[in-house]
């Protein structure tokens, strides 16, 4: 491990122009790429302040043993060679996008003398024209069925091509006019290939003259009484129809734009783009991105339109959803790869603007797929166990993690939340939430909470008189036992214990007590402090079995008690990936709770004020109509219509909910805001 103060460069060394820098490890490979509007104020900010920086920037600092620069004249030329050395040089710790999966493509092959129509997948090959990317392969080919009618491009593999051109006969599709059938000489190679050009004009979105051109046909075979070959062009105007169906409308026909959004956490990122062609959507593709340095989602918009447009058709227009740092120089340069300029934008209203939505929640839908398919694999939840515990000195992987987390507005309505995984995946059914009684901070609040549940830990586990079958009386043996104390029904019964996990058994469910099952491993939301609040609180109640670390979100550092500097995993850390995921969901199920009882504290607050009105009358107003906003829409003769409101009570409710005016109503909607934010 290197320091990076041995390969600083000099004061002064440094120029203050624009650039491209490079860091290198011992061995001279490149492991990262980087520009600067000025490279000295950059290249500072890594030789600083090493402390403050990212842990993944110090991880990529004390790998490295040099680095060197390239000045160059514009911050246009600095992207052009930034993106050059990524592609020449692969960095380990520049931002790599891949797809999340494989799309499949429509293909056209106009570099053969007979070109075919295919669906093709993976890279693309010279000489082929590609459209798409499509969801799905059998949606290219219910498009391709329908266009064949009008324009019938041979479909068929080499082979099938050359060995019906030996003997003569065409296949089935050249039977039923679907193929025009060069393979035997029905049309030339330029009748053929003039077939495929339209073909592709057609899939690019130039759809009105073809259309145009069948119905002029259609109306002149009708007035020559050509009522068969009128029908057939009718059928063909119908088919390209359906295939133009099949495309979402969702702008202008003129429209030719990419939609980029994102959605993100610490480690990771999904990319979709939603191809549109003409005004419709054409296709879509998504790509994943494990976050190896600490970029702002402007700045995985930049590295992403550099590495998508380095060799892909760029359109006139590019939607995207966060602005990169450089917009104006990286629209130069895509203007420049393109040939015309291009309109580098976020939407801010209108059609595109929800179309930009759609995007994101795709996105998102993506995240969490790719999430769920990598905490699906057994193979990496046992890894995922296996780094904690090799990370926090464990002595066995923690099959059971219990994970603590605090919500509140402001010290207001504070809650805790605590989630379970077991084997690495959520058990729902254990998860707790606690109203938290002495609100003194987030350290107090998690210092309660951990008492609170291993002190009903602790009372379940002593109600049974003893802890499982460690202590229960031994079984009878099978060929001497008489059903007396000493038989396994009878030390069952007497240890009130599950004579399969061992867990006290509640009398009245016949299942084991919620608290009864001890955690391997206790994680807290926060750093030093919340960690050492809860082991403070495990070593009051005498519970020394138990492992605790906290995490923290900001830079994913794992914390453990008493420790001046924090554990860091590794950024592939599959450990880390787990150990996020159990804090994510900690938090997920907090905050729901709190804005319950928040919503339940903005519905009650407006009827504090009215005299004699008590909590059960409360909420017997609020079961009745609903909501607070039909309430305050409610005459009094309606009010008096709930049991236990008289006439006068009815009045002064109508008089406290009208009499404030604006100034109740603005307090109400501050408050349900507060809750949703």
């Amino acid at each position: 491990m290197a320091d990076p103060a041995t390969y600083r460069p000099a004061p002064g060394a440094i120029p203050e122009a624009p650039g491209v820098y490079r860091f290198r490890d011992p061995g001279g490979r490149v492991i990262y790429v980087g520009k600067a509007k000025s490279l000295r104020q950059r290249l500072n900010s890594y030789f600083a302040d090493f402390a403050s920086l990212h842990p993944r920037t110090q991880t990529m600092l004390t790998t490295a043993s040099g680095v060197d620069w390239t000045v160059v004249g514009t911050e246009v030329e600095a992207l052009q060679l930034e993106y050059s050395w990524i592609k020449e040089f692969d960095p380990r710790f520049n931002v790599k996008y891949r797809d999340d999966k494989s799309y499949p493509y429509l293909a056209v092959t106009m570099g053969e003398e007979f070109p075919r129509v295919q669906v093709l997948r993976g890279a693309k090959r010279k000489g082929t024209r590609y459209f798409g990317p499509y969801s799905h392969a059998w949606a290219i080919r219910e498009t391709v069925d329908l266009l064949l009618r009008v324009f019938p491009v041979r479909t068929c593999s080499a082979g099938v091509f050359r060995r019906a051109g030996q003997i003569g006969r065409p296949c089935l599709l050249g039977y039923i006019d679907k193929c025009s059938a060069p393979c035997v000489g029905r049309v030339t190679p330029e009748e053929h290939r003039a077939l495929a050009e339209d073909f592709c004009d057609f899939m690019a979105g130039n759809t009105g003259r073809f259309i145009k051109r069948l119905e002029r046909a259609m109306r002149e075979a009708a007035a020559v009484e050509e009522y068969e070959r009128a029908a057939r062009l009718r059928d063909d105007i119908q088919a390209l129809q359906r295939a133009l169906e099949k495309q979402t409308v969702v702008l202008g026909d003129d429209t030719d734009c990419d939609v980029i959004a994102l959605a993100e956490d610490a480690l990771e990122a999904a990319v979709q783009v939603f191809y549109v062609r003409g005004g419709r959507i054409r296709g879509q593709r998504g790509w994943v991105v494990d976050k190896v340095e600490d970029a702002t989602p402007g700045d995985l918009v930049e590295h992403f339109l550099l590495q998508m447009y380095g060799e892909a058709a760029i359109p006139r227009e590019i939607l995207v959803a966060a602005a990169p740092p450089d917009a104006d120089a990286l629209a130069e340069l895509l203007s420049e790869q393109r040939g015309a300029k291009v309109d580098l934008r976020v939407p801010q209203r209108g059609d595109k603007k929800s179309l930009m939505e759609t995007v994101e929640r795709n996105a998102k839908e993506s995240l969490a797929q790719h999430k769920l398919r990598r905490a699906s694999d057994l193979t990496t939840r046992s890894r995922a166990l296996q780094e904690i515990a090799d990370a926090l000195g464990l002595d066995q992987a923690p099959l059971r993690v219990e994970c603590y987390d605090v919500s509140h507005t402001q010290g207001t309505d504070v809650v805790a939340s605590m989630v379970v995984f077991e084997d690495g995946l959520a058990r729902k059914s254990e998860y707790r939430r606690f109203s938290i009684k002495n609100a003194e901070g987030d350290v107090a609040s998690i210092h309660e909470v951990i008492s609170r549940r291993f002190k009903r830990y602790l009372e379940e586990r002593s109600a049974t008189g003893e802890l499982g079958a460690e202590t229960a009386p031994e079984p009878a043996e099978a060929d001497g036992g008489d059903g007396g104390p000493g038989a396994a029904g009878g030390a069952v019964e007497g240890a009130g214990a599950d004579p399969r996990t061992g867990l006290p058994i509640d009398p009245d469910t016949g299942r084991p007590r919620k608290f009864a099952y001890p955690p391997n491993l206790v994680v807290v939301d926060g750093g030093p402090a919340q960690a050492a609040a809860a082991q403070r609180a495990l070593d009051e109640l005498g519970v020394d079995d138990v492992a605790v670390c906290g995490l923290a979100k900001r830079l994913e550092e794992v914390w453990l008690p008493g420790d001046d500097q924090p554990v860091i995993l590794p950024r592939s850390s599959e450990g880390l990936y787990l150990l996020q995921r159990v804090r994510d969901e900690a938090h997920r199920f907090a905050i729901a709770y709190h804005r319950s009882k928040r919503s339940r504290a903005v519905k009650e607050s407006a009827l504090d004020e009215v005299p004699g009105l008590g909590p059960a009358r409360r909420q017997a107003l609020l079961r009745h109509f609903g909501s607070l906003k039909r309430l305050r829409e409610a005459g009094a003769d309606e009010i008096r219509e709930v049991p236990g409101i008289g006439p006068a009570t009815a009045e002064a409710i109508v008089a406290a909910l009208s009499g404030a005016g604006d100034a109740g109503r603005k307090r109400d909607a501050d408050r349900e805001k507060a809750v949703s934010d």
